[in-house]
């Protein structure tokens, strides 16, 4: 896939981002909107029969996971181009990436405490900072490493089943059980009462509830999350370097990778999600979901990719809409949080806990169309998306132009 004339962007990139940026949506909703254990047990709140369960199972097996993995993916890619950029034009690549990381690192608490408890930002900008010392990997050690990471992120998730069950064994631990049951249980009515009175009141409330809470949360995510987050960096950079992120490979070279990689994933999960169910969603098979679907997720992430561009038509509108969505994937992260705490939280409209799982999805699908139609005509006028810009300003510590000079060329030019 060409880039498009005068642009030192990949257009494949931006649309993959696009999709991406778009897809995690479809799962950070249920944390914006319900209850924290909602987001892996759909009997914890939300309703888990009908539409909702069919809801559930399809984002279990289509998305869960598989929205930010790509989202690393592609932040490995882009960490890559970068240094590689700035190589070519004579910078230091070490400057330009830990300058960009540490202020990626200032948005992402601001995010945190200010915004939404959620931000993975901040653990983007961590992992970043460690990802530098692989650029230079062939393809091959990129993929090894990965690899070996990947699988030291499973034993890590496989700690919280584990955890579980001795909690619940002969040496009971009432109060572990209690813990681990308002992140993949059925939380009791008290619990439950608690997050719907907290996120229906006011914004200070839950500003000191982030600052008492969360103070601890990027040390504890980068410890048990970081392994698998630097594994995917490091496939983005291989899926860049091999040509993959790139749009270069044959058509029929990206259909042989869909299907090989869904043929093994699309199975897994599937069982996974009949287990789960089959279960009751007992607390002890929804949490060993952490470790067995790390084992699925990169197969499934290398189909998405390879689909992505496999659909991908060059000029078609829906193609030109997605990778302005991509380019402005900063931006839109950022704004999508501050319309769903809107929408949601007490200082807002006040939605939290009233809306079943299903009844989510119209919302972001009338936020998709929003994020489709702003980011296409922001870009038609400037060069970068606001926090783009602002990111960019900080980084290189100069105020960046921002309106979009051939715009004004061709204009100038048909007077």
């Amino acid at each position: 896939m060409e880039r498009p004339a005068g642009s030192d962007r990949l257009a494949s990139l931006d649309i993959v981002r696009g999709v991406a940026v778009l897809g995690i949506l479809l799962l950070n909703i249920l944390s914006f909107a319900m209850p924290e254990a909602a987001y892996f047990n759909p009997r914890a709140y939300g309703g888990w029969h009908g539409a909702d369960l069919a809801t559930w199972a399809a984002n279990f097996v289509l998305f869960d996971g598989k929205m930010r993995g790509l989202f690393s993916f592609l932040f490995g890619a882009s960490t890559l181009l970068v240094i590689e950029r700035a190589e070519a034009g004579g910078l230091s690549p070490a400057e330009v990436h830990y300058r960009r990381m540490a202020w990626l690192l200032v948005f992402g608490i601001a995010h945190l405490f200010l915004v939404w408890h959620g931000d993975i930002l901040a653990h983007y900008a961590l992992v970043g900072m460690i990802a530098f010392a692989m650029r230079d990997m062939p393809v091959s050690r990129l993929i090894i490493l990965g690899i070996l990471l990947g699988l030291a992120g499973a034993v890590l998730f496989a700690t919280i089943p584990l955890g579980i069950v001795a909690a619940m064994g002969r040496d009971s631990n009432p109060q572990a059980l209690h813990d681990y049951s308002l992140m993949f249980g059925a939380p009791n009515a008290a619990d439950i009462a608690r997050e719907l009175a907290l996120h229906r009141g006011g914004y200070g409330p839950i500003l000191l509830d982030r600052l008492q809470h969360d103070s601890g949360a990027l040390t504890g995510q980068l410890i048990f999350f970081g392994p698998e987050t630097l594994a995917y960096m490091l496939f983005g950079m291989a899926a860049l370097r091999s040509g993959m992120l790139r749009g270069e490979w044959a058509p029929a070279r990206y259909r042989r990778w869909l299907v090989a990689c869904w043929s093994i994933a699309l199975p897994a999960y599937a069982l996974l999600a009949w287990w789960q169910w089959a279960s009751g969603f007992d607390i002890r098979v929804v949490a060993a979901m952490m470790p067995l679907t790390a084992l699925a997720r990169p197969p499934m992430i290398a189909g998405w990719i390879c689909l992505i561009l496999l659909l991908a038509r060059p000029g078609g509108r829906l193609t030109a809409r997605l990778a302005a969505a991509g380019r402005m994937a900063f931006t839109n992260y950022l704004v999508t949080s501050l319309i769903c705490t809107t929408l949601f939280y007490g200082y807002g409209l006040g939605w939290y806990g009233h809306l079943s799982r299903w009844q989510l999805y119209p919302v972001v699908f009338g936020i998709w169309a929003a994020i489709l139609t702003w980011s296409s005509l922001w870009l038609h006028a400037f060069r970068f998306g606001p926090f783009e810009w602002l990111w960019r300003s900080l980084a290189r510590w100069e105020l960046q132009p921002l309106r979009n000079t051939s715009l004004r060329n061709n204009a100038t030019a048909s007077q």
